[in-house]
């Protein structure tokens, strides 16, 4: 089946509005990706931010239980002495 001259013209036509259409649609996915990148980058921020406090908090944590465990032997020898008699 062969094309008119008319049919041609009216398919390049479409055709070249197609490949507009999208090129136009590419755009607007671009800006959308950039959004989402926006967010996504902010969101990988607040995460590090939140890591860095609870490495911060694992810290201290630890540093209490040193000296809860420090206090702890320290109050087990003053169990284990022997009682004085009073004095006087």
């Amino acid at each position: 089946m062969f094309l008119t001259k008319q049919q041609q013209v009216m398919a390049r036509t479409l055709g070249v509005a197609i490949v507009a259409l999208s090129l136009a649609s590419c755009a607007t996915y671009k800006d959308e990706f950039a959004g989402i990148n926006s967010r996504l980058d902010q969101l990988d921020t607040k995460v590090q931010g939140a890591a860095q406090s609870a490495e911060s908090a694992n810290q201290s944590a630890q540093q209490a239980n040193q000296r809860l465990d420090q206090i702890e032997s320290r109050v087990q020898q003053l169990e284990t002495k022997p009682s004085r008699p009073p004095r006087g």
